[in-house]
């Protein structure tokens, strides 16, 4: 709802962009406050507020509050960030994917294309040169390390993604200039991964970090991919960040597939070929 007010902030009148920044600026006080405190804080009439509940699509006021207040609650804690206790299975099908598609198209946004890029040819560069590729994580980021190191080796680069501490410590301490090694963590606050990065980085490997902007990771690696969302992990599972680092992965190796050119096709189409022949087909 926030996301739908801030794009149509420049069609509305200017009163009625003052109620608009007045939901942004406190959505939680906007969805509680009668219609009068409401019109006195954004100092215009009672009927201007409704109007710009009816200008951005809803019915009127009641309507405006009762949605805006489902959707600035806590949600369930250690659940998920968008739904209610009560919620039933139609509800969850559309707070839940809401609340991804948002998250999506904030990072589609915010995205930083000359990070990518830098990304992209380190890997490239590395994956042409036979380097090491080197994917780390740990939980639930250890997972998304996996899905990289499976979508990377189908490149035939020589990719491999660690999850245990040590293991990451020791390969780590063995990388070379020409190396990369992608760090993956939703927190960016696991000393195993910041003890990692580190040592990444002294040994001159490519450090690229997939984590949140501002957190301890973030100013570990050479190149941030930033994976912002409004997610705490401290208090739910992680679902939008997971979302954010599989399509970071996907991005980094579509680029990685263009960039080293037209004779990695043959293979991919070799691949395909052999993997269709494993594939259950009923008789008759």
């Amino acid at each position: 709802m926030l996301d739908r007010i801030r794009a149509c902030l420049s069609a509305l009148s200017p009163a009625e962009q003052r109620v608009a920044e007045l939901v942004l600026a406190d959505a939680r006080s906007f969805a509680n406050l009668p219609v009068t405190e409401l019109a006195a804080r954004a100092k215009v009439s009672k009927p201007t507020v409704v109007r710009f509940c009816r200008s951005i699509g809803y019915d009127g006021l009641a309507d405006f509050k009762r949605k805006l207040a489902g959707r600035v609650n806590e949600g369930v804690p250690f659940v998920h960030r968008a739904v209610e206790e009560d919620d039933q299975p139609a509800d969850l099908i559309v707070k839940v994917i809401d609340n991804a598609v948002s998250a999506m198209l904030k990072f589609r946004n915010d995205a930083a294309a000359h990070a990518f890029e830098r990304a992209i040819n380190a890997l490239a560069e590395a994956g042409r040169l036979e380097r090491r590729i080197e994917f780390y994580g740990v939980g639930n980021s250890g997972i998304v390390a996996q899905d990289a190191q499976h979508k990377f080796f189908r490149l035939g680069v020589n990719a491999v993604a660690y999850s245990d501490g040590h293991v990451q410590v020791m390969a780590a301490t063995m990388l070379r200039p020409g190396d990369c090694a992608i760090i993956f963590s939703n927190s960016g606050r696991s000393r195993d991964l910041l003890d990692t990065a580190d040592i990444a980085k002294k040994k001159g490997a490519t450090t690229i970090v997939v984590t949140a902007s501002g957190s301890p990771l973030a100013h570990q690696g050479q190149i941030l991919l930033a994976a912002d969302h409004p997610e705490d992990y401290d208090r739910y599972s992680p679902m939008v960040s997971r979302l954010l680092h599989l399509t970071i992965v996907d991005i980094l190796t579509t680029g990685v597939a263009l960039r080293m050119g037209s004779e990695l096709r043959p293979m991919l189409q070799e691949i395909k070929r052999n993997l269709r022949v494993k594939r259950y087909v009923p008789e008759g």
